[in-house]
């Protein structure tokens, strides 16, 4: 080996190094203000008041007393947040890939500009409808119902554009067109050919709208008033207590019980963000 291949060799070797202490670096940067956030569910309240640490205490316990002595009950709240954000997600990821679907396979005259109207929707905020929203649930009878937050999950611009391009990306229309010829429907051909064949981009898309419906506190704030529809998020930011005293150990409980869930699906699921995102990302 001569002398530039050594040299070649040594400047991989420390780029790879670098690589790794940068990847390293930004790892220990993400995963520590979840660790502080558990290991404060750990400390007691003078504990958090005096200062930063990253060891566990030993009030544990005593955190989750006081926090279950509160006039709300936490494990109602997750049966909440769990009935919403499964049902909100099913709604979301099976009617945006079956809109998807018909924007890809479906030529029609209008399908550009139906496809641009679904574009224009995503710059809308939430915030800016939220009150002509509550009017309208409030005249349907619907507030302190789990309906006007599942329901709506079915419009999700952002997914049928990742849906899109997707199957921009991986469907061909022979196969389409090959089902048709055998006989198939359209209905039966999307949920046995071609919904299978979306699975990576399903899961992907089922993951960030479990956790963008869990994490919600918008809309079940304004709709929810009854203390047994309660969510978590709710739960959370009510944990504050009266004016006088304040338990940071409970609210850091139950901030950790309100993401472990979250922790739980992307260790059991994070695969599938990865194939995803790099399917949905890839045009021939």
């Amino acid at each position: 080996m001569d002398k530039n291949q050594r040299s070649g060799t040594a400047n991989r070797k420390i780029s790879k190094t670098i690589i790794y202490i940068v990847c390293i670096f930004l790892a220990v940067l993400s995963i520590l203000p979840f660790w502080i956030m558990f290991v404060n569910a750990t400390r007691s309240t003078p504990e958090i008041q005096n200062g930063l640490s990253l060891l566990p205490s030993t009030h544990m316990m005593s955190n989750l007393r006081v926090l279950l002595d509160k006039s709300f009950d936490p494990l109602q709240g997750f049966l909440n947040s769990f009935i919403i954000s499964s049902s909100a997600t099913l709604c979301t990821v099976y009617f945006s890939s079956l809109a998807a679907y018909g924007l890809v396979t479906y030529s029609w005259k209008l399908r550009s500009s139906f496809f641009t109207f679904i574009m224009c929707v995503m710059m809308i905020p939430s915030q800016a409808s939220a009150i002509g929203f509550y009017q309208f649930m409030y005249k349907l009878h619907w507030t302190n119902s789990f309906l006007p937050l599942i329901l709506p999950a079915i419009a999700a611009p952002a997914v049928v554009f990742f849906m899109r391009q997707y199957l921009l990306a991986t469907l061909s229309m022979e196969i389409v067109e090959a089902s048709r010829v055998d006989g198939s429907g359209e209905f039966s051909t999307f949920n046995r050919i071609i919904l299978p064949l979306m699975m990576p981009a399903v899961a992907t898309q089922a993951i960030f709208a479990f956790v963008a419906n869990w994490n919600n506190l918008f809309m079940p704030l304004i709709l929810l008033t009854q203390k047994e529809k309660y969510t978590m998020p709710i739960m959370v930011s009510l944990l504050r207590g009266d004016i006088y005293k304040t338990e940071f150990g409970s609210i850091y409980m139950g901030l950790a019980l309100t993401a472990l869930p979250l922790f739980v699906v992307y260790f059991l699921l994070s695969r599938y963000i990865i194939v995803g995102v790099a399917l949905g990302g890839v045009k021939e």
